[in-house]
């Protein structure tokens, strides 16, 4: 993972810091604390900023996406 992807997810997750437990937000004080410094992560500090990310942000399928269109317009067929 480059810094620049390390950056844009600890900025993404940083718009949902209210929803992180107090677990999440002391690991997560403590990546954003090495972000700001421009400090590469350890392995385990990635696949936790990794993890929250998932859970924050989770990826979509064309068929999730599909699904939430039709039900939005009541298009059910």
């Amino acid at each position: 993972m480059t810094a620049v992807d390390q950056h844009r997810m600890v900025q993404e997750i940083k718009s949902r810091y209210m929803k992180l437990n107090a677990q999440e937000r002391k690991q997560f004080d403590m990546i954003a604390k090495r972000d700001r410094d421009d400090e590469d992560l350890d392995s385990f500090s990635l696949a936790q900023l990794r993890q929250m990310h998932t859970k924050y942000f989770p990826k979509l399928s064309k068929q999730d996406l599909d699904d939430a269109w039709k039900k939005l317009t009541g298009n059910h067929s």
